[in-house]
């Protein structure tokens, strides 16, 4: 059946005309569906970044074909996958970036390697899949091409290795998850985990070079404006803002950096 969206996530920037493009190609093919823009500034080559952003917004768009790339392997032997799941079908590079989303969706149902010459553009570069590949399949599955058509069935898929989290009394280690717009840097960790390691109240949080006490808290105004706090976000991941600042510019953190949380020398 067809479908009226298609969500498009990469990490192509807007000084460029690569999402313009890839637009053009889906209105050429499917000018009736609906696109959706969740984000072009994943940050360059960050796959795991592109796969937290896209599994922490995919369930509350609409049932879609979800067109993700962020995409370092263009050109090489890494395949180009459609993913099939109870809530939307999601197509891109098969390099774990679609694999979390696809969990969010209810789960893997079947997936397939975009193969077949008549869902993709006459002629394909080998450093643009997106405009030439994926946007073609997207549009395709939106009019109603059954995923099968594309190619053989895969049960192979590439899945990221789990970000890393490290408890111990006193102490959680955890990596960088995102950083959005306004500074606050998602990890990794979860409330459960600050629990495990028994901290609570003012703890201190350290990248490789800054060290800066935060409050625990629930939102941004818990602390005075300027002031470091350490939350559970939307997503129900643990993360660190500046009320009113960046935590990530404060911190000097970014994604797959590590992060450490202690019990701060002064905390009673």
């Amino acid at each position: 059946m067809p479908i009226h969206w298609i969500s498009f996530t990469t990490d192509y920037g807007l000084s460029d005309g690569f999402v313009a493009a890839c637009h053009g190609v889906i209105a050429r093919i499917a000018p009736s569906v609906r696109l959706l823009d969740v984000t072009h500034e994943i940050p360059p080559q960050q796959v795991r970044t592109g796969a937290e952003v896209l599994a922490q917004t995919a369930p509350f768009l609409p049932d879609a074909v979800h067109l993700a790339v962020v995409d370092p392997g263009v050109g090489t032997a890494r395949r180009g996958v459609v993913v099939v799941t109870e809530r939307g079908i999601l197509v891109g590079p098969d390099n774990g970036l679609l694999i979390p989303a696809a969990e969010t969706l209810s789960g893997v149902i079947a997936a397939y390697e975009l193969t077949a010459p008549e869902y993709r553009l006459p002629v394909t570069s080998s450093t643009f899949h997106g405009r030439d590949i994926f946007a073609p399949a997207a549009a395709h599955l939106a009019l109603g091409v059954a995923p099968e058509s594309f190619g053989p069935p895969i049960e192979n898929l590439v899945r990221l290795p789990d970000p890393f989290v490290a408890v111990f009394p006193g102490k959680l280690v955890t990596e960088v998850l995102t950083v959005d717009h306004f500074g606050n840097v998602q990890l990794s960790a979860s409330p459960a985990d600050l629990d495990l390691a028994g901290l609570s109240g003012t703890v201190s949080v350290s990248s490789e070079r800054v060290l800066v006490k935060a409050a625990v808290g629930d939102t941004f105004g818990t602390v005075p404006p300027g002031s470091n706090v350490l939350y559970t976000d939307s997503a129900g991941r643990l993360a660190v803002a500046v009320n009113g600042g960046s935590a990530a510019a404060v911190l000097g953190l970014g994604p797959a950096q590590e992060c450490t949380i202690t019990s701060s020398p002064t905390a009673s």
